[in-house]
């Protein structure tokens, strides 16, 4: 799920610097920066073709055990298969197959799905990187500056990226999720200001750099490692596929709404909101944000199903 991410993020860095080299070219250079994605999805429609099936599918959907063992051992070579069939086909049995993301007893990692989902685009994360060009000519770039400072912000969500992968598991996802929350606050916060107070030049750019360094350290690096740890495995992809589309439902609305409300109310109050939505971020994950570092599925499924039924009891007792 870490290296998910870390594709999203060395993908935008290469569509910045496409973007960047093919900024000379003319005034259908736009047309060529659109056009030029046909070549990674058409050698990326090639290579689905070579993905194998799930395991658990292969065995517990279709009764394939000899493709799910080839399977298993593509995945990793010294794995003990027999074991690794045996647990899937207990744990198949054991499941309640009426149960779904949706049953009460998953209501409370639901909502985290979605509020993680939901304040990784309220950051206006992805608002910024559509229209980084664009607001970076604003904060008083020429257009050619803006360009290469966008390759500039690649680099850094790159880096930043790497960085939060190697911390992840040493300082846990709650605690990155917290100092990230930070980041965002005071960064947004800065560029608001600037853009209030009208201030050109480098200083929007820098803040931003900043805000795109506490994305990738915290949001970007936990965001799609979490919504995977807090579901049981029979309803992961279920409970993935549900905080996906919150993400890229919002991905779409929010970046759409952008240009109108810069126009509309300024580009420092939209920044202000989103610092505002970052401070409830940090409020969320203070208080309410399980850390599953370190943690078995079976004993946060068990920390999150006693979280629902403790606040159910205490709204029964009017507590």
């Amino acid at each position: 799920m870490a290296l998910y991410q870390f594709n999203i993020v060395f993908g935008i860095l290469l569509a910045f610097l496409s973007n960047f080299l093919l900024s000379g070219i003319g005034e259908n250079a736009w047309r060529w920066m659109l056009g030029i994605q046909a070549f990674p999805a058409f050698i990326y429609t090639l290579m689905v073709f070579t993905v194998p099936e799930s395991p658990r599918w292969l065995l517990v959907k279709k009764g394939d055990r000899t493709s799910a063992v080839k399977t298993l051992r593509l995945i990793d070579a010294g794995m003990d298969v027999e074991a690794a069939v045996q647990g899937i086909l207990a744990d198949h049995e054991t499941t309640d197959k009426s149960e779904t993301i949706f049953s009460k007893k998953y209501r409370f990692p639901l909502m985290l799905a979605f509020l993680v989902a939901f304040f990784n685009q309220f950051s206006g994360i992805n608002a910024f990187l559509y229209y980084a060009p664009r607001i970076f000519e604003i904060a008083g770039l020429e257009k050619s500056s803006a360009l290469l400072s966008s390759v500039g912000i690649g680099v850094t969500n790159l880096i930043f990226t790497l960085i939060g992968l190697s911390l992840i598991d040493r300082f846990g996802r709650r605690q990155l999720m917290l100092i990230g929350s930070v980041g965002y606050i005071v960064s947004l916060s800065l560029v608001a200001v600037t853009f209030a107070l009208g201030i050109k030049g480098m200083a929007v750019p820098v803040f931003l750099f900043l805000f795109i360094a506490a994305h990738a350290i915290g949001q970007g690096t936990v965001i799609w490692v979490f919504i995977s740890e807090i579901f049981p495995n029979h309803l992961r992809a279920n409970g993935q596929a549900f905080g996906s589309s919150v993400h890229w439902v919002l991905a779409a609305a929010i970046p759409s709404l952008v240009p109108v409300l810069f126009t509309k109310i300024g580009a420092a109050t939209v920044f202000a909101i989103f610092a505002f939505m970052m401070v409830l971020q940090l409020i969320w994950v203070w208080r309410m944000m399980p850390e599953t570092k370190q943690v078995s599925l079976e004993d946060l499924e068990k920390q999150l199903a006693f979280k629902n039924s403790f606040k159910h009891t205490c709204k029964r007792a009017g507590v």
